[in-house]
């Protein structure tokens, strides 16, 4: 069996393209690698932002739904999704980056043994920075280059991922015997789990919680998450592997940038399954990813009808110089 790698991506929902955009750019220092549309609504765009070059286990994507409510946190949700940084002395760079441009925060705090920041954006979307100073497992990806943010500090890939769930007991056993997670660590109602290599690339955090209410996703709330597989035929292996622990799936769906398979693990939790490849290089040079709109070949005759439907953003940055920004 071709076991999962880690994390591959974690899709959100906001209320403003333009505003996520603005944030992800020029806040977080992480780069736009792909503007796209969502392929199951079209009107609606899909922006992925990841480390240099958009390899998997980078990228945090975004779904601008017209006319959604907001969403409200609580129980059965993926609630916060975290980055990864270098080192603690990364922390104490971003703590002071936070505290100027006015980001909410929690201040520095440790968890598992390493050292975290919490933090939301305009949506009250819940984001954490983890050190990797201590880390070992599944090894990161490339800060953005030429990004506003010192490559000592950057954001280098995605983190562990925060699960709230009511029936814990179930979720475990989905983890650990689908999934093939196995729980290393727990600090009260809070469970640590890792996959492949492990390490803060392909670690879960699970909180069993039954006192909250429901989540109600809207802006402001995580869609789904999606773990790394090798290739089509370990996917292939996978879509197999939900029909014998009779797990209702999507089956083999091709997205173009990579192939997935959904699964409705518990309540409001979507899982996908996502091959490391093709990857975001293929029809936009490296100087200029995330300029146009692209579009996947099955798309590609409408592109006229969706650049009107879509409204225009404007996501050139070849044509400028970022300077790196020390505080």
């Amino acid at each position: 069996m071709n076991g999962l790698k880690g994390i591959h991506h974690v899709t959100a929902i906001t209320s403003s393209a333009e505003k996520n955009y603005e944030f992800f750019t020029y806040v977080l220092g992480m780069r736009l690698i792909k503007k796209t549309v969502n392929q199951d609504d079209i009107q609606t765009y899909h922006l992925f932002f990841a480390d240099d070059r958009g390899n998997a286990g980078t990228d945090m994507t975004f779904f601008d739904f017209q006319g959604i409510p907001k969403g409200s946190h609580g129980t059965n949700e993926i609630y916060k999704t975290s980055f990864r940084v270098p080192t603690d002395e990364a922390l104490a760079y971003w703590l002071k980056r936070f505290d100027r441009l006015k980001i909410e925060h929690t201040g520095v705090e440790e968890q598992f043994g390493k050292k975290t920041l919490s933090f939301t954006d305009f949506d009250d979307q819940q984001y954490q920075l983890i050190s990797d100073e201590l880390n070992e497992g599944v090894p990161s990806g490339i800060p953005w280059q030429n990004g506003p943010i010192p490559l000592e500090y950057a954001i280098t890939g995605l983190g562990p991922i925060f699960i709230r769930i009511a029936e814990f007991d179930y979720f475990k056993e989905v983890l650990e015997k689908v999934y093939q997670f196995t729980e290393i660590a727990h600090e009260g109602d809070i469970h640590l789990f890792e996959v492949g290599k492990g390490g803060n690339g392909a670690q879960v955090i699970v909180e069993k919680n039954t006192s909250l209410p429901n989540a109600q996703q809207g802006y402001g709330t995580v869609h789904h998450a999606a773990f790394r597989v090798e290739n089509t035929e370990a996917l292939h292996e996978w879509i197999e592997r939900m029909k014998v622990f009779r797990l209702p799936s999507s089956g083999y769906v091709d997205r173009h940038f990579f192939e997935s398979l959904y699964t409705r693990v518990a309540p409001q939790i979507l899982f996908e399954l996502a091959t490391d490849g093709p990857g975001f290089m293929g029809d936009e040079p490296y100087e200029t990813l995330g300029e146009k709109l692209s579009l996947p070949p099955f798309l590609e005759p409408r592109r006229e009808y969706i650049e009107s439907a879509v409204r225009p953003i404007d996501t050139i940055r070849s044509n400028r110089e970022f300077m790196k920004e020390y505080e």
